[in-house]
């Protein structure tokens, strides 16, 4: 029996079509994977089955009958959960105050304390370890991410649509989320997985529906295809993944970080002791759980947070508290973890292309904005990074999250930086698009620029790391190695193991 039957959905925002007659059903008891590109319509048509957008044309039926979805308060009544590929907590707020206020049985005296309490619960049972007394703006975009999972757990839905929901998770964690997802399956609930890891596809759903520019290519069952059969009606053409490490062709010291110490949350020690040197054209690949000092390691290298001690040096000049500015200046280029931080989103793709450089030459001159050549540099760079987007005054808020991210690293590699800082650089991207980033950094690893690399995904931090540091409690271990680091290797030290 069908518990969703979504009937020829079409949704416009403005010149972009984002479904187009679109027909999904979710049987009960089964996980449906949504596969597709970025900008592919997944997420649109989940956000109104969720009631966040209303469709221009179309039905949805819950359990048999015709249904109004209005508002996500509407789809919560009907059991229907999301979690979102972005996470969107209030960050003023606590852990146990943001998932209160999605809770019917927490009015009207808002026991925080008993949520505090229903959070470790679900915390213990699925693995989703969070802090509930945190303030969450204090927290990583993974640990927020966890966040959002509680949230909707502790509504007990009975259809749960998610977003992505492991990009910013790492193995143990992923695997306690299937096994959360199967047993919701057993119970008689239903899951829409929202996917771009083929082998996340593989793994766990019954069914998968491929979109394409908008509209359905196929709905399978998963046990009777293969990821290369997927790719191709994802991307209509066979893709080759590179997967081999570039060798570091100069010795010449690009990045060095000595011995830096900093505080985090609370005023605690959050960063301990960490040195490493980064040669031209060599990247460092920097993994680990969130939470472990990653977050307050970049931003004390991009100038976001002063340490107690330590230095950050960069062709061997000492940039150490130099102002954000003045570092960019330096030749950082820096793809944030949280990609609504480099970017206005009401504002158009054109002046978001400039937000960093619009008062260098030649974008200005004495007083004014040169627009000829603005246009041209923002339509090169659309051209050779493939950004999908109906013109160059168009909101990027209407852009795909995938579009948004590639439009945030083509207009920090524009100014040929020196040291690139990437952070979670792929996070949420389809597979062509994961593919084209990692491209871009061989290129500009080839061209001399130094890369510190800071991921969860571990098969990125081996394919394009030459050396690869974990950070654990602080810390940073296996750079002491002769050999750079495996999967397997890399693994053990996130839970805090050793490695002969």
């Amino acid at each position: 029996m069908s518990v969703v039957k979504m009937e020829n959905i079409t949704k416009r925002f403005s010149e972009v079509i984002a479904n187009n007659e679109v027909n999904f059903e979710l049987e009960k008891g089964e996980i449906h994977a949504l596969l597709g590109e970025n900008g592919a319509g997944k997420t649109t048509l989940m956000n109104i089955l969720y009631g966040l957008y209303q469709a221009d044309r179309g039905k949805i039926y819950i359990r048999g009958k015709e249904t109004k979805i209005s508002s996500p308060a509407d789809a919560i009544k009907q059991g229907i959960g999301k979690v979102p590929q972005i996470p969107e907590p209030i960050p003023s707020l606590s852990v146990a105050e943001n998932v209160a206020l999605g809770l019917r049985w927490s009015k009207p005296f808002f026991p925080v304390g008993q949520v505090a309490k229903k959070i470790e619960q679900l915390s213990r049972r699925y693995g989703l370890k969070v802090n509930p007394q945190a303030s969450v703006e204090q927290l990583s975009v993974g640990e927020q991410q966890k966040v959002e999972i509680l949230k909707v757990l502790a509504r007990d839905p009975e259809i749960l649509i998610l977003d992505e929901p492991t990009t910013t998770l790492v193995l143990p964690e992923i695997e306690e989320l299937f096994s959360l997802l199967r047993r919701m399956t057993q119970e008689g609930r239903s899951v829409i997985f929202i996917a771009h890891k083929l082998e996340e596809v593989m793994t766990i759903s019954h069914r998968v529906t491929i979109l394409r520019n908008g509209k359905i290519v196929k709905t399978l069952e998963t046990s009777k295809t293969n990821k290369e059969e997927l790719i191709k009606m994802m991307v209509g053409e066979e893709l080759k993944v590179e997967s081999k490490t570039k060798p570091v062709k100069k010795k010449e010291k690009a990045l060095e970080v000595r011995d830096v110490w900093a505080f985090g949350y609370k005023k605690l020690p959050a960063v301990k002791g960490v040195s490493f040197k980064i040669s031209c054209g060599e990247v460092l690949g920097i993994a680990g759980v969130a939470g472990n000092g990653q977050r307050e390691l970049v931003e004390i290298v991009r100038g976001l947070r002063k340490p107690i001690k330590g230095k950050v040096m960069i062709g061997g000049e000492d940039i150490t508290n130099l102002s954000p500015r003045k570092i960019l200046d330096k030749g950082v280029a820096y793809i944030p973890e949280d990609r609504r931080t480099g970017i206005v989103p009401s504002l158009s793709v054109l002046k978001n292309f400039i937000l960093i450089n619009y008062g260098q030459q030649p974008f200005s001159g004495w007083m004014f904005l040169n627009s000829k050549v603005i246009g041209k540099y923002a339509r090169d760079l659309v051209s050779e990074y493939n950004i999908a987007t109906p013109n160059l005054n168009t909101p990027v808020e209407f852009l795909s999250g995938g579009n948004r991210q590639i439009l945030i690293l083509a207009r920090e590699l524009s100014r040929e930086a020196r040291v690139i800082i990437a952070v979670h650089p792929t996070f949420g991207l389809d597979v062509r698009t994961t593919q084209r980033i990692r491209e871009i950094f061989r290129e500009q690893q080839e061209k001399g620029a130094t890369i510190l690399l800071v991921s969860e995904d571990l098969e990125e931090i081996v394919s394009l790391s030459n050396r690869i540091g974990v950070m654990f409690e602080g810390e940073i271990r296996g750079l002491e190695k002769d050999e750079k680091l495996t999967i397997e290797e890399v693994e053990l030290l996130m839970t805090g193991e050793e490695v002969l």
